[in-house]
């Protein structure tokens, strides 16, 4: 009995673990938008004064290398994160922490709970399986206006998405960097169904232009299972409903850079409907690094064949590692 009970504590506590996740950002978020500009009009101005301040004065730590705390990241709050799928970092190559690396991530899913977990956190142990080496996961760099959160998302590790952001980590920091970019963005998430390995590559070139100019290695890596723990609903044609998704659709991807997929899952109980993720395993596969020459003003000719090169060594990737995760023989990476 008393196993049986600390059993549905640990499912309780793995559920709110993830159940927390989007809505904390919304109350980090929703504190300093709220109260900064109604302080400034009280007794209390000063206080928006001095954050304001802080904001401006600190405007660029975010774009250079931020500012991590290894407590943050190895919270046992992320361990249960893990284990509610549970997530898995698997490792194909070792990454020398002489070079810089540039790891592409794909599929972005519906919220990408396993590049967050295998490279926002330490949940599971990525400095131990990469030894010598700083992941800094790249995401929209509008989170980093906010005050509070900004403070929270660096000190995950986490750094703008921005070309500069990304450049100065590959080139100002030393060696031993890794920057993960989830080369699908926002739109990917649209092609997030279950039994799909659907990604959008095919004109993302951004990463391999970078790449070339700072000369960090490309490396290719592919969440299996990510797919798979929502589904996505998508309304009939010519339907009212049809209209109302497309107009938040277009509403959320022009002005805050986010998807804005319907989706369901499983609710407080596993055998419920909700908006929680189904409990399905995500593995993330990290490949074999290739190395690039470092050229200052690439060519498109240049920057074609390299990412030519890239899709070659992620379908590599992809086809040697799907079966031993749960993906058909016969199914095959479609790259949009």
């Amino acid at each position: 009995m008393a196993f049986g009970f600390t059993m549905d504590f640990q499912a309780a506590l793995q559920t709110l673990s993830v159940l927390q996740w989007v809505p904390f950002y919304v109350v980090l978020g929703a504190i300093p938008i709220i109260s900064v500009p109604v302080l400034l009009f009280t007794k209390y101005w000063i206080v928006s004064v001095l954050t304001l301040g802080w904001l401006l004065y600190d405007w660029r730590t975010h774009s250079e290398g931020g500012r991590r705390s290894n407590w943050v990241r190895n919270w046992t709050l992320w361990k249960y994160f893990r284990d509610y799928f549970p997530v898995k970092l698997v490792k194909t190559c070792e990454l020398s922490p002489r070079h810089n690396y540039i790891i592409a991530a794909h599929p972005h899913g519906i919220l990408s709970y396993g590049i967050f977990c295998n490279f926002g956190t330490e949940s599971t142990g990525f400095s131990q399986i990469f030894p010598g080496i700083t992941p800094s996961l790249a995401t929209l760099e509008g989170i980093f206006w906010i005050p509070i959160v900004r403070e929270y998302v660096m000190a995950k590790g986490i750094c703008p998405v921005s070309h500069s952001a990304m450049k100065y980590l590959l080139t100002k920091m030393g060696p031993g960097n890794a920057v993960i970019v989830v080369v699908g963005g926002a739109s990917e998430a649209f092609l997030s169904e279950p039994g799909t390995s659907n990604i959008i590559l095919k004109n993302r070139k951004g990463f391999v232009r970078l790449a070339l100019q700072t000369g960090a290695c490309l490396v290719p890596s592919y969440s299996f299972g990510e797919n798979d723990v929502h589904e996505q609903e998508i309304f009939s044609s010519g339907t009212w409903l049809r209209a109302v998704q497309n107009f938040y659709q277009k509403m959320c991807k022009n002005i805050l850079g986010l998807s804005f997929c319907t989706f369901h899952g499983r609710g407080l109980t596993k055998d419920s409907w909700g908006f929680l993720p189904y409990n399905l395993p995500i593995t993330t596969v990290v490949g074999e690094p290739f190395p690039v020459p470092k050229i200052e003003n690439p060519s498109q000719e240049m920057v074609d064949k390299y990412h030519a090169l890239y899709i070659k060594a992620l379908r590599k990737l992809f086809d040697e590692h799907k079966i031993r995760h749960g993906v058909s023989e016969s199914q095959e990476l479609v790259i949009f």
